[in-house]
């Protein structure tokens, strides 16, 4: 995360490193490219880390950084979008943005009751990737109407009929919102977007988990811009 963090150049405050690591040849490289890039470091004391930190077994280097979201209105020529309504698993969140990052996705929107996006758990998650695509705080209608103002289709993820994913062309800008993960969206949520889609299933399940479920389709919204989308 520290790493990820300095080769995103976020701001961050200063480096806190266990005292124990400071011979560590991979540690002193990253709190050299730090040092050089004005991050204050600091040597903590055997155990001190574990205090300060929620991880039951943090790792030996910690940092502080400035929470900076992207306004809503600075979006624009994003392409794909995933918008997280109340969903409120930091694991779930953390791992749609990594899903996003590494699709090639424009931006991920946080909206109603979600989780905290800078939720310590929810960053782990992101394995870094929150540093490197815009992060929105919203509420739900206002990004429905922002990115439909823009051109773009906002798509209500449902579990049944929706139109299949498979038949839409995500190649064009497209938001899909995901619903919380005990109940989805409500009938006044799915309405104010433009469409619904639903992923075609063969299985007995009811429905696929949140992150699963925005991770298959912000892939099928790369596969389909690396290629040619057929309708079919």
């Amino acid at each position: 995360m520290v790493s990820a963090a300095l080769e995103s150049d976020a701001e961050l405050e200063a480096i806190y490193v266990d005292e124990d690591v400071v011979d560590n040849a991979e540690i002193t490289a990253l709190c050299v490219k730090a040092a050089n890039a004005g991050v204050r470091i600091f040597s903590l004391a055997s155990g001190v880390l574990e205090k300060v930190s929620d991880a039951q077994t943090p790792q030996p280097i910690m940092a502080t950084a400035k929470i900076k979201p992207t306004p809503l209105t600075e979006l624009s020529g994003i392409g794909f979008v995933l918008i997280l309504h109340d969903i409120r698993d930091p694991g779930n969140a953390g791992t749609l943005i990594r899903s996003a990052d590494a699709s090639g996705s424009g931006a991920v929107i946080f909206t109603g009751q979600s989780v905290d996006p800078y939720n310590p758990k929810t960053l782990r998650a992101t394995a870094g990737s929150i540093f490197r695509l815009p992060i929105v705080l919203s509420s739900l209608e206002e990004a429905t109407r922002h990115l439909r103002a823009n051109g773009v289709e906002v798509l209500a993820t449902v579990v049944r009929d929706g139109a299949d994913s498979r038949t839409l062309n995500l190649a064009l800008p497209t938001a899909v919102v995901l619903g919380n993960e005990a109940r989805g969206l409500s009938p006044e949520e799915v309405s104010i977007c433009s469409g619904s889609v639903t992923i075609p299933m063969a299985g007995g399940a009811e429905s696929l988990n949140a992150a699963i479920a925005g991770s298959l389709l912000a892939f099928a919204a790369l596969y389909q811009r690396l290629g040619t989308f057929e309708e079919g």
